[in-house]
């Protein structure tokens, strides 16, 4: 059986950890997790320095913690667990990366093809709307206005992937949280995407 594996990505606030933690939940042992490296970079006291230079290494840094990552949890899982999930993917660097989409693939040495070819599926979950945008997380730097053109910028950098879920900010967040974790459902379930969009996000 050949292990799903899943991004999760979207813009500051979007609700990808509430996402990911329900998934533990709701699949238990069914699901194994790669965690968000840019996260796991800034708590261990990345320096956070706004210049073009400092933009770039960051994100070549992500790059290869998320690429490692990826690879110890697929190699470490169990066979029999059918779903891996990953909070963010490496195209999210597009989004931050100081200079063009083609100069972050000559300077990493990949293509968007062989990136887009790591993951099966992405569901890009939509920033939330102003009042519900979320400014406690300490990791968080973004304001509103940032966060809406960064989610913006993550959505253009998976825009070819042939698997793609946007999932708009809804009325509220538990009905968007709840269609999130339908659609991974599904997927699991063996739908296609066609299936998928007629039966949860044709409305």
């Amino acid at each position: 059986m050949k292990q799903i594996k899943i991004v999760v990505t979207g813009g500051p606030s979007g609700g990808k950890t509430t996402l990911i933690e329900g998934l533990k939940k709701e699949l238990g042992q069914k699901v194994c997790l790669v965690p968000e490296a840019a996260s796991i970079l800034y708590r261990g006291g990345f320096p956070r320095i706004k210049t073009a230079k400092s933009a770039e290494r960051t994100q070549r840094a992500i790059y290869l913690v998320q690429r490692e990552l990826e690879g110890l949890i697929q190699e470490t899982a169990q066979k029999s667990v059918p779903l891996m999930v990953c909070d963010r993917g490496s195209l999210d660097a597009i989004a931050y990366w100081p200079r063009s989409e083609a100069d972050f693939f000559k300077t990493i040495g990949t293509s968007r093809k062989k990136e887009i070819a790591r993951y099966d599926w992405v569901i890009h979950l939509d920033t939330a709307t102003r009042s519900f945008y979320d400014t406690t997380d300490p990791i968080r730097t973004e304001s509103y206005t940032e966060a809406q053109a960064l989610n913006e910028k993550v959505k253009k950098a998976w825009k070819d992937h042939p698997r793609r879920f946007i999932i708009t900010q809804k009325e509220d967040f538990l009905s968007k949280m709840t269609l999130s974790l339908a659609v991974i459902q599904a997927i699991l379930a063996g739908q296609n995407d066609e299936e998928i969009r007629q039966g949860l996000l044709s409305s």
